[in-house]
């Protein structure tokens, strides 16, 4: 699978902290269905501790989430408002506005950059209803970049268009013609992308790397405004029975690296289980140090509600504390029900 090649070729490339790999079966040739699933296109019911501030459209204005640059290097999903023209396409304007130095420059917040080469334009947006798929043709301008920033170009493309509720894959042209590989770096793109190429990429302590396997799990950073964000890391695991349970596992462990990322958990809060049903997954959590009637922190547990809904594609999340779910959080956010995935994060003031 594509994937996993894109992951290998990570590796190799000094993209993960990995020692070196041996070629043929093993590290990154796991089944399909360890591969990161489409974030659920549902209605939405949870706002995000971490928005910066109540950010409201204006009459006419469309919001939509844009992956751009942090001052650390991380790409990170973006909330922004902006007006669409009567044929304009939602994914084609959110791509214009990643372009360095677009028109649209002004409308990024402080402490991030746009990821798409200056000069870029869009030539087309085509989009395949029965496929999901958007197939997105790039001028010449395109090819204009570092080869150190090639997986995140490819990465910040892929994560954009599939937060567009008709979009899960992606191909990528150039001046009309398909790409089977990235211009500089040689990146393979030649299969249909989705989220299974992971985001900031990184390798958990001691993962087997022969047994393998990708989550993705959500922190926080702080913007040079002392603004907080959530930040997506995809974190090569060794692959277990519950990829969800690992997925919250991992988030409890916390940040690993040198990146000035925050932890969302603590590290006493336990899983105890992770289970699913329909639309549903719930999640068991063990906290001894939490008191009936106490709020929960809402940023520990929307963090909760991103990364079990991006690891399984599952629209609702059950969220059982000690046993139980009638607890509220710092938002007075009620957990009583299922709760779904916020369809937009990281709002930040203009």
């Amino acid at each position: 699978m594509t994937h996993y090649r894109l992951f290998r070729r990570a590796a190799l490339a000094g993209a993960l902290a990995l020692p070196i790999l041996t070629t043929g079966c093993g590290l990154f040739s796991q089944p399909a269905s360890e591969s990161i699933d489409p974030p659920p296109s549902s209605t939405q019911n949870v706002s995000t501790d971490l928005d910066p501030g109540q950010v409201t459209a204006q009459s006419g204005q469309t919001q939509m989430t844009l992956y751009l640059r942090d001052r650390n290097g991380l790409l990170a999903p973006i909330s922004v408002f902006t007006t669409l023209g009567q044929d304009e396409k939602p994914g084609q304007k959110a791509l214009e506005m990643m372009v360095d130095g677009s028109a649209y420059s002004n409308e990024i917040p402080d402490g991030f950059t746009a990821v798409l080469p200056k000069g870029t334009t869009i030539k087309q947006l085509s989009i395949i209803p029965d496929q999901k798929q958007a197939v997105v043709d790039f001028s010449k301008e395109f090819a204009d970049y570092s080869a150190a920033d090639e997986r995140k170009i490819v990465e910040a493309v892929i994560w954009t268009l599939t937060s567009q509720p008709d979009i899960q894959n992606v191909k990528i042209w150039m001046e009309g013609k398909e790409l089977t590989a990235m211009p500089k770096d040689a990146m393979p793109i030649d299969e249909p992308l989705t989220r299974a190429v992971g985001i900031n990429l990184e390798a958990a302590s001691g993962v087997d790397y022969s047994t393998s396997a990708p989550v993705t799990i959500y922190f926080s950073a702080v913007s040079p405004d002392n603004v907080p964000y959530y930040v997506p890391v995809t974190r090569l695991v060794n692959r277990s029975n519950n990829r969800a349970k690992t997925a919250i596992e991992q988030l409890i462990s916390g940040p690993i690296g040198d990146l000035p990322l925050n932890a969302v958990m603590t590290p006493d809060v336990i899983v105890k289980n992770v289970t699913k049903a329909k639309d549903v997954v719930t999640v068991e959590l063990q906290d001894d140090g939490y008191q009936a009637g106490q709020p929960e922190p809402a940023e520990m547990l929307q963090a909760v509600v991103l990364s079990l809904t991006e690891n399984t594609g599952l629209s609702k999340v059950q969220i059982k504390l000690n046993g139980k779910s009638d607890f509220v959080d710092s938002n007075n956010q009620t957990y009583t029900e299922p709760v779904s995935r916020p369809e937009h994060v990281n709002a930040f003031k203009s």
